[in-house]
């Protein structure tokens, strides 16, 4: 969710409702050949010692001040909880990307151990409630906007985590590589990714009966900040709408807090213009502050997957999605496995509508969901020698389809499992992996 964009630029120049429509179908979808592949793996930082316990702000500020000599090539920022994220640089193929990253997240690790911290893979904090690490003026006003709606948004600012998977919009023409069928099979594919790498069944210590809450915190803060548009055949023009009709969460200031409007959308700015008219800078950050489960930067980042057990579990997702993606045989293949889908997902757009609410309640248990999944890792598996993954990749890909996948299982069952086993509440040790 590290987006941050620094404060306000002078002169701004006012932006109409068209020029932004405009701006918006601009550059939200690049398109051209798949080419390249990015992932942003997120982690709780956690005591080696006892991950029950808090790492104080004290700590954290040490750690990340240690890892800014680190030899990494992706990008390290924080997340406003204190959540570490490495956002990898575009790579030429799916191994250069799990190369890059494995290697830089070595380097963090060993100098995270020195301290005696560690990273959790895992989507949603189970013991610690909601802390604010950051104290930056956007989350200051994310806050305060989150904050009229429940709970649910401090939760999401400060105790989530995700993998996120990068991948290039796809060609202007039509057929499985085109913009306009990704963009269609990242919001179907998406709930059948998130109920197979579900890994957040807690919360406050407690299993809270979803087993990706990580999800269910998305769901909670509403439609305008965390949905997608209606899907359709115009992505461009149905992400422009989006972006004019969703809620405006902070109009930055030079000095003192951001104002943070009640009930103006950008569409509604760029008619009244006040507290000020909206510049091409205010649009940019607009942009920032939509968290929809698939996003167009123009790439398309899909944001639905939790946090992965094991050091290397971030890994499998990646595989998987790229290979669905970017092999056209595969694409053709998940587009068509997928369509059964799209009646239950209905009208209402994702992740509010039925299919998602279900894939983030129920994982690989629902029956469809867990049919489907089958058929997408064996087609993933068939296509990951064509775009050149190592054994290590497939072997982990075939691993996890044999634990989870085959079984109507996720990650998430694992934990509940080890509770209902001893039990008692959750204890630190359930989740070592």
């Amino acid at each position: 969710m590290s987006d941050s964009v620094s404060g306000c630029t002078e002169p701004r120049t006012a932006v109409t409702e068209p020029e932004v429509e405009a701006l918006v179908r601009g550059i939200c979808f690049k398109t051209g050949p798949p080419r390249t592949v990015g992932v942003e793996v997120e982690w709780l930082v956690q005591e080696l010692r006892d991950p029950q316990l808090t790492v104080t702000p004290e700590r954290l500020e040490a750690a990340y001040a240690a890892l800014r000599t680190a030899p990494v090539r992706s990008a390290l920022t924080v997340e406003p909880g204190g959540q570490l994220e490495l956002s990898s640089p575009p790579a030429a193929s799916l191994m250069e990307c799990v190369d890059t990253v494995s290697a830089d997240l070595d380097a963090v690790r060993a100098v995270l151990r020195e301290l005696g911290l560690g990273l959790l893979g895992i989507g949603h904090d189970p013991w610690h409630a909601p802390r604010r690490f950051l104290r930056a003026p956007r989350y200051e006003a994310m806050e305060t906007f989150l904050d009229r709606t429940g709970p649910a948004g401090r939760a999401m600012m400060c105790t989530s985590a995700s993998v996120q998977v990068c991948l290039d919009a796809g060609y202007e023409e039509p057929g499985p590589l085109g913009h306009v069928r990704r963009w269609w099979l990242a919001h179907q594919l998406g709930a059948v990714l998130l109920a197979a790498f579900a890994n957040s069944p807690l919360a406050g210590r407690r299993p809270t009966g979803w087993l990706s809450t990580r999800q269910l915190r998305w769901v909670q803060i509403g439609a305008g900040r965390a949905g997608a548009p209606v899907l359709d055949a115009d992505p461009r023009g149905a992400w422009a709408r989006h972006v004019l009709d969703a809620p405006v969460m902070c109009v930055r200031q030079d000095g003192g807090p951001w104002h943070v409007p009640r009930g103006l959308t950008f569409r509604d700015w760029t008619r009244s213009g006040a507290p000020r008219p909206p510049s091409r800078d205010d649009l940019d950050y607009h942009i920032t502050t939509l968290f929809p489960p698939v996003r167009p930067r123009g790439h398309l980042e899909l944001r639905m997957i939790d946090a992965q057990p094991g050091e290397d579990g971030w890994i499998v997702p990646l595989a998987v999605t790229t290979a669905l993606f970017d092999d056209p045989e595969a694409a053709e293949s998940a587009y068509r496995t997928v369509k059964r889908l799209a009646e239950r997902a209905g009208p209402l757009p994702a992740p509010h509508n039925r299919l998602w609410l279900d894939a983030a309640r129920y994982g690989l248990a629902d029956p469809e969901l867990h049919e489907v999944a089958v058929e997408c890792f064996a087609t993933a598996l068939r296509a990951l020698p064509r775009l050149g993954a190592s054994t290590r990749v497939t072997d982990a890909v075939a691993a996890y389809r044999d634990r989870y996948v085959v079984r109507g299982r996720c990650p998430a069952d694992d934990l509940l499992d080890r509770l209902r086993g001893t039990g008692r509440r959750p204890h630190w040790k359930d989740l070592r992996t």
